[in-house]
Order: structure tokens, then sequence, then C-alpha cells
């Protein structure tokens, strides 16, 4: 299935910008099962690219003239082949995905809750057992936007009982690491028939019997055939779009909009647009 991407940031500031200087994780990379087709940065100064010590591919930009609007886009089409249940990804010792860190740490409360799901499970049971987690986890921590922030960590939201994608994914990791299984962050996107989705996105991957599997909690979802690759690492922060710092600007403004659709959806759209 090719999913066509369109994803713009604008920041306004208040207050006049002296300097700034971004990195961004928001290029895809082809893999076992993505391809990237065509990818493109439109950016307000130029970027130069490095990768990370997860592999991510980054773009640093620095902007040293005065401004007050930084406005990125990223934008192209990539190739998902929905036959791949399960990647291999042995560039990195598992037992780095073991780490925690602090927005997935473990609560006794979140211990509790988590030990029938993983106490005695392996091979393919441990993967259903981790889907049956999965489904209990967004149960007891409700999809509600605007309750948490992109610092709360796993414990603030279990305590709230609500969150968004980024924080069932902590909850995850979190547990699935105390217990012993390496897991990691993953940022992208989900292509989904729903306006919902119409944002970035990010879920857990778990390695079992050598193989990365999918744990979207937020969506239940189990399979990555409708989910684009952007960054891994062990949290939020290791695969943020967006990471800067800046000299003046006073308050900021963040706006975004993002398009994710499929070839049907884009064929429609365009038709829509001749018949306005």
């Amino acid at each position: 299935m090719k999913v066509i991407i369109h994803h713009k940031t604008v920041y306004n500031y208040d207050a006049m910008t002296r300097s700034s200087i971004q990195m961004l994780r928001m290029t895809p990379l082809s893999m076992q099962r993505q391809q990237v087709l065509n990818w493109t940065l439109t950016l307000p100064a130029f970027g130069s690219e490095s990768y990370d010590g997860f592999g991510n591919f980054c773009t640093l930009v620095n902007l040293h003239s005065p401004h007050r609007q930084l406005q990125i886009t990223a934008e192209g089409e990539v190739e998902i082949n929905i036959a791949i249940k399960a990647i291999s990804d042995d560039r990195l010792p598992l037992g780095l995905f073991l780490r925690k860190t602090a927005l997935t740490e473990c609560s006794e409360p979140m211990i509790e809750f988590a030990a029938p799901f993983f106490d005695g499970a392996n091979g393919l049971n441990r993967r259903n057992r981790l889907i049956d987690f999965s489904q209990a986890l967004l149960e007891r921590v409700k999809y509600i936007p605007g309750i948490t922030h992109v610092a709360s960590s796993a414990q603030d939201a279990f305590s709230l009982g609500s969150g968004v994608c980024q924080d069932h994914t902590h909850l995850f990791l979190a547990c699935a690491r105390y217990f012993g299984i390496a897991a990691r962050y993953v940022s992208g996107y989900l292509h989904s028939d729903s306006a919902e989705h119409s944002a970035s996105h990010a879920w857990a991957e778990a390695c079992l019997d050598g193989k990365w599997y999918i744990f979207d909690v937020s969506n239940l979802l189990f399979s990555p055939s409708q989910h684009v690759q952007i960054a891994v690492g062990l949290d939020y922060n290791d695969t943020a779009p967006i990471r800067g710092v800046r000299i003046g600007g006073g308050v900021e403004k963040m706006n975004y909009a993002v398009r994710i659709m499929n070839e049907q959806q884009q064929q429609r759209a365009k038709t829509d647009n001749r018949t306005c």
C-alpha cells in the first residue's frame, strides 16, 4: 500500500528570535516493511544530515538571521509491505532496549497491574499475552487528549488513568522492560480513514524470538500494515520530530497540519477539488 504524507509545522514567536537550532527526525528510511519512494524536507535554511546512535536519519537546521516564524514541511510517499508482520533488526544490542528512562519507570501499582500478563509467558504465547496486556492497558488508561503533555511519564499517565499514544507507548515499554522484554519507542505516522489520526503517531515494538513486533496500544493494532516508521529510541525524547533551542523569541505558538492518505483517498481529494 502506498501512503502519501504531508506534515507542515509552523512556529510563531511574539518577539524577534535572534537565532535558533532545530534537530529534526522527520525522514523515514527504507527497510524490510517500507520503501521510501520519495521524500522532501522544505526548510528555512540549509540542513546538515546525519544519523544518530539509533540509526535515525537526522537533519540539523541552524537559522542565524532574525525571525518571528519558523516553518518546516516534510512530505513524500512510502510503500508499505503489508505482508510483513515483524522485522529483524540487530544493529544494536538488545540490552540497550531493556534500559529504563525517566519517562519509562515502573511504579508498584504498574507492576501489580502488568504481572499477570507477563508471568510465565514465552514464545508465541508471549506475543498473545502482550496483546492481552495492550487491551487491558487501554482500558485502564483511556485515550483522552489534553490531559498529559510531552514531559509526562508512564507513572503520570497511569496515575491519571488517561493519556495519548505517547503515554500508552511509555507504559508498555516500562512494563515490558521491567519483566525482561526488550522494547523500543517508535515514532511515525498511522494511515487511517479517520481524521482523528491526522497527526504524527507513536507505538511500541517488542523483540520476541529475534523479531520486532508492533504493539500500537492506542489503536489496538498489532500488524504494521498502516504504520510508517520514522525513528526509534528508548522513549519520546529520542524520537521527537522537532527539538530545538533559540535565543529570544518570547512566547512560542506552534501549529501543525498533517495529511496521510492512500492512493484512493488522494484521487478522491483531487476529484473533490476539481468539482468545487
